[in-house]
């Protein structure tokens, strides 16, 4: 089963800016974040972002960015916008991970389109 994984990672965060940018162990905490999505399998990873300096990251880790209005209120509205952009099909079953969840396990979100396809 094919799924696609879209990553919201907003940069003016309120009560950490540049929180995806933060380092853990070495690395961008979104470029953690978009190794556990690989991990899952998914057939396409996007990182939906405002920021340049997030796209870069994301871009020098290998990654997929969708650049996205500033003015979203909330990840959902974010990856809303990808998805419209993208011209997805209904049925294309698409997980929502956060920006600032490095430590997701793979097999969660692979269990999450699985239950996402029997819907």
């Amino acid at each position: 089963m094919s799924f696609v994984v879209i990553i919201p990672a907003r940069f003016s965060s309120t009560r950490l800016p540049g929180k995806p940018l933060v380092d853990i162990n070495g690395k961008p905490m979104i470029v953690h974040v978009l190794e556990r999505a690989r991990e899952s399998g998914a057939e396409r990873i996007i990182v939906a972002t405002d920021h340049e300096d997030v796209a870069r990251a994301v871009e020098a880790a290998g990654g997929e960015v969708c650049m996205t209005r500033a003015d979203h209120q909330s990840g959902t509205e974010r990856l809303a916008e990808v998805v419209e952009k993208c011209g997805f099909s209904d049925d294309t079953v698409i997980v929502n991970v956060q920006g600032d969840e490095p430590m997701i396990p793979a097999v969660i979100i692979r269990q999450v389109s699985e239950n996402l396809a029997q819907r």
